[in-house]
């Protein structure tokens, strides 16, 4: 089968994301743009994550679940994994990492945890902009030892990425792909990245975003597994 997906997507639950963009919302924003393979991530989080499971089972789509982990070095990287449980595993492994620092929501914004029927259940208290105290390479054993796959989010951004906070790829960090923006020509990192394969990914904060690149990969099943053996055999085609 072939899965025309995108990995990187917020709901309300990051404080940067719009307050429409719930679970339900963003499976249905997804498949009305034409993707058949989706995954939710939140900043620092998974705590949206089963709302958006039964939101993509409601939509007939395939999801992983995941999260943008900002790292002690101030970059973002993006964790996939095939259950709530494993992402759940990190978000308990990132909480730990993060400072004892409330949310100020007239600020940053407010961070509702929700259902897959919109309604609030709870609000995360948590500063989920922060970045953790493990660095890049220690949030990337983690989310290996939990049988994910670790990215390397935005590279072509002047903040929060890998070449803004660190100048570029050391080819020891572990990263199993990076991810450009739609903004981004392909060629112009050839030569930067250690031959590592390259997603695209809309980072979408509002839902009018959703489907603005994706990936394609013919894969028997949208997992972790179908997914690293499409990269590592370059089968993954993006704009």
């Amino acid at each position: 089968m072939t899965y025309r997906f995108d990995l990187h997507i917020h709901s309300c639950l990051s404080p940067c994301g719009d307050l429409h963009a719930s679970p339900s919302a963003i499976a249905k924003a997804a498949k009305a743009a034409g993707l058949n393979g989706v995954m939710l991530s939140d900043h620092n989080t998974s705590r949206n994550c089963p709302a958006f499971a039964e939101a993509c089972k409601r939509e007939g789509l395939a999801c992983l679940f995941g999260m943008e982990i900002a790292t002690a070095e101030e970059l973002h990287t993006l964790a996939v994994f095939d259950t709530l449980e494993q992402a759940q595993q990190m978000t308990d492994i990132i909480y730990a990492a993060l400072p004892k620092r409330i949310n100020q929501p007239e600020i940053f914004g407010d961070q509702p945890i929700v259902n897959v029927d919109d309604e609030i259940e709870s609000m995360e208290w948590r500063f989920l902009s922060s970045p953790c105290s493990l660095n890049v390479c220690e949030v990337g054993k983690k989310i290996h030892e939990l049988g994910g796959l670790f990215i390397a989010s935005h590279i072509d951004r002047p903040v929060f990425s890998i070449f803004s906070q660190l100048g570029g790829l050391s080819g020891d960090e572990g990263f199993d792909a990076v991810e450009l923006t739609c903004h981004a020509a392909k060629a112009d990192w050839a030569g930067k990245i250690h031959d590592l394969p390259i997603l695209r990914s809309s980072d979408a904060h509002q839902l009018n975003a959703i489907g603005r690149i994706w990936n394609e990969a013919a894969m028997e099943q949208f997992t972790t597994t179908h997914l690293k053996s499409a990269l590592s055999h370059k089968n993954v085609r993006n704009p």
